[in-house]
């Protein structure tokens, strides 16, 4: 049995709804999933919705994009209270201020000459968080790049032209917003701009786990983060990271074989602690 605790859909930047992935989930006979939207809790219930009557569990989870010495890091959230007001707040925070970069970007698009339209990128987000992926997508349709690879290659990563820093928290005050929310804060993806330099300074904030499967560990890798997670005493999560076909990570839903037993010490993990938003009873 496998699992899959990294997915996004439309809610931010995938391609797929949750539906969708859920009916894709149960194809490949997961024994769990997560919808990690980034900054966003609107995929959580209706993927938990479409689930129901069949054995493929969803936890409530997110991921949130922080900033620390200069690296971008993500933090994932597992079990949390999709109600918790205070996280609702500030992901509320967060999502405008995808919203005001959007808008910045598209009028340094229109001062490059390429009629871009933040209206034009916001149809593209749809109800979903708004991010670079929906900016790119929007010059690929508007036959300015070919790709959106090419479009963040040009326009959109840092030094070129239409690039726009955004707001960011700390990875402390995304930790504490995940627990204060029931929840368990992962580092994810910690191969990627070396985050897993920063473990233990994460972990006085309360970081409980580490993100050993990933679509770009290698097997070295992942054998790595595996043995520091054990050394640290920290939960192992993992996923593909998967953005549905056609997105910036477009890679198979269930294709990163995540071991069935690493969602089981999570569940063991949230009995304990009695926290809120464990996944609802299955068919048997």
């Amino acid at each position: 049995m496998a699992v899959d605790l990294h997915i996004h859909s439309t809610m931010s930047d995938g391609t797929l709804t949750p539906d969708q992935i859920v009916r894709v989930a149960q194809q490949k006979n997961l024994t769990a999933i997560a919808i990690t939207d980034h900054d966003a809790l609107a995929g959580v219930a209706p993927a938990i919705q479409a689930a129901e009557g069949s054995t493929l569990q969803v936890l409530p989870a997110v991921e949130i994009s922080t900033e620390y010495h200069s690296a971008e890091v993500h933090i994932l959230g597992y079990f949390i209270d999709t109600q918790a007001p205070n996280l609702l707040e500030k992901l509320k925070k967060i999502r405008a201020a995808r919203r005001d970069r959007a808008r910045r970007i598209a009028q340094k698009l229109t001062d490059l000459g390429l009629a871009i339209t933040y209206e034009q990128i916001a149809a593209e987000a749809g109800e979903g968080s708004i991010g670079r992926p929906h900016v790119a997508a929007t010059l690929v349709k508007a036959g300015y790049v070919q790709t959106s690879q090419e479009a963040f290659s040009r326009y959109l990563i840092p030094g070129r032209p239409a690039y726009v820093p955004r707001y960011r928290l700390k990875p402390s005050a995304a930790i504490q917003e995940i627990i204060q929310a029931g929840g368990l804060a992962v580092l994810a993806h910690p191969g990627i701009d070396n985050a897993q330099q920063y473990v233990d300074e994460l972990m006085q904030y309360g970081l409980g786990g580490l993100e050993a499967y990933h679509t770009n560990h290698s097997p070295a890798r992942t054998r790595q983060f595996l043995q520091l997670a054990q050394r640290l005493g920290l939960l192992i999560t993992g996923g593909t990271d998967s953005h549905g076909p056609g997105g910036t990570m477009p890679v198979e839903i269930g294709s990163v074989a995540v071991p069935d037993k690493c969602f089981q010490r999570l569940l063991q993990w949230a009995e304990q602690h009695g926290r809120v938003g464990l996944p609802p009873r299955t068919a048997k």
